[in-house]
């Protein structure tokens, strides 16, 4: 982490949201790679290119039940005129040792089973009589087969060409293709791959942990009761939904009272599980705000390179802001306002970005698109201020959802998307394109 010290601010300086964005981009750093089991790695980055193996499928093997064939024993079959198989066998899924197809032979196959030697095709079991018609010579009705045994004749009705109902070896990838490029996100479908290419580890950027604290003595848990005075706490859990969301690790920790002793015991004892510390509240200029008294005590000798600046930045709502880092480690911390709509729109544009470049990632960003404003009205914005309201995109128009107000949750939860006002527009009329964040 860079020492706040370094950083070309006063405390009368007010950032743009480019600069404060790029000072926080700049300063954190993709976590150490690691390597880990499988199911560990889902929702990481992967750290190196990872090449196939052996070829997928290893083998020739049969799609369908039915019987593995020569092209020749079953040209011409028909309902009327059945070409009729000596049946020399059973192979099963996982068989190792096959029985070999002649002339005039089938083989009773499995799905996912080897194609046994001789055989070219396979004829689904439909095309047949089960193997339970008359035999040519013996006469009697076929009997089930025990593995690798011989039992009567089955009767094939359809002609098949070379290799049809069979998978070819490789045909999925081929050993020495490349898998997975590094960069990529481990869901359920690169887990499968990985998985059937015989990988058991894969090294990987690790999940960033990140520790959300709400601050406020009027805060109290969903569930209890309120006093007079007194809110629910809705900051820590959107923030921790929106660390998950990023693709963190998310710890959330009950509202701390507007003690600065009390907030800075609890970072304290918090950093041994943190690569990121979010705070909400007490970043403003009120006589109680205690994330900033708290964390006055970093940037010592002890902790040189450490530090948090509080600053202002030109952007409604969410203009207080805190960035720096804290304790031994050096451990990131963003220090975000306490109204509801200014916390979440400050994640959206600084935490989560940070979050995605200690992942690894290259597109840290939420996507943007150019939008028509559908409004009844013309949108008014603070000059010099970068304006971020609430809005629901579809069909390349944005609708505003609720007012500019910071504490307005209700409309936010009904918002898909931030309208972008710059900072030089003070008037956007009805249907003039805008810049919009697509939030879903």
């Amino acid at each position: 982490m860079s020492s706040a010290a370094t950083r070309p601010a006063g405390p009368d300086h007010l950032w743009s949201v480019d600069e404060h964005l790029e000072d926080i981009l700049s300063t954190v750093r993709p976590l150490d790679p690691i390597e880990l089991q499988l199911l560990d790695a889902q929702g990481c980055v992967l750290v190196d290119d990872v090449t196939v193996p052996v070829s997928l499928p290893p083998f020739d093997n049969s799609s369908m039940d039915g019987y593995a064939v020569r092209v020749a024993d079953v040209a011409g079959a028909g309902e009327e005129f059945p070409a009729v198989l000596e049946v020399v066998g059973d192979v099963a899924a996982g068989a190792a040792d096959l029985v070999r197809v002649g002339p005039g032979q089938a083989a009773r196959i499995m799905t996912g089973a080897p194609l046994p030697p001789g055989a070219e095709a396979v004829v689904p079991v439909e095309w047949t009589d089960g193997g339970l018609g008359e035999g040519p010579v013996s006469g009697m009705r076929a009997r089930s087969l025990a593995p690798g045994g011989a039992a009567g004749h089955v009767r094939v009705h359809r002609p098949a060409e070379a290799r049809a109902h069979v998978r070819a070896k490789g045909s999925d990838v081929k050993a020495g293709d490349l898998a997975l490029e590094a960069g990529t996100v481990l869901g359920p479908p690169q887990i499968a791959l990985l998985a059937a290419i015989g990988r058991g580890t894969v090294r990987v950027r690790p999940r960033p942990r990140v520790v959300v604290v709400s601050t406020g003595s009027e805060l109290v848990p969903p569930g209890e009761e309120l006093a007079g005075g007194q809110i629910y706490d809705s900051n820590s859990f959107a923030l921790t939904a929106a660390a998950r969301d990023a693709g963190a690790i998310a710890y959330r920790v009950g509202a701390v009272a507007d003690d600065a002793d009390i907030l800075r015991s609890t970072i304290d004892d918090q950093l041994v599980r943190a690569d990121l510390l979010v705070t909400s509240g007490g970043v403003s200029v009120g006589a109680y705000d205690v994330v900033k008294e708290a964390l006055a005590y970093v940037g010592d000798e002890d902790e040189a390179g450490s530090g948090i600046d509080f600053r202002k930045v030109a952007m409604q709502p969410g203009k207080p802001q805190g960035f720096g880092s804290i304790g031994p480690d050096h451990t990131p911390l963003l220090a975000l306002p306490g109204n509801p709509v200014s916390s979440y729109v400050s994640f959206e544009l600084f935490v989560r970005p940070a979050i995605r470049a200690m992942m690894g990632l290259e597109d840290v960003h939420r996507p943007r698109v150019r939008a028509a404003l559908r409004a009844d009205e013309a949108l008014r914005s603070p000059k010099g201020r970068r304006q971020f309201l609430r809005g629901r995109y579809a069909d390349g128009e944005v609708t505003p959802v609720g007012g500019a107000g910071s504490h307005l949750i209700a409309a936010l939860a009904h918002a898909d998307a931030l309208i972008v006002v710059p900072e030089d527009v003070e008037c956007v009329e009805p249907g003039t394109e805008v810049e919009v964040v697509l939030l879903g």
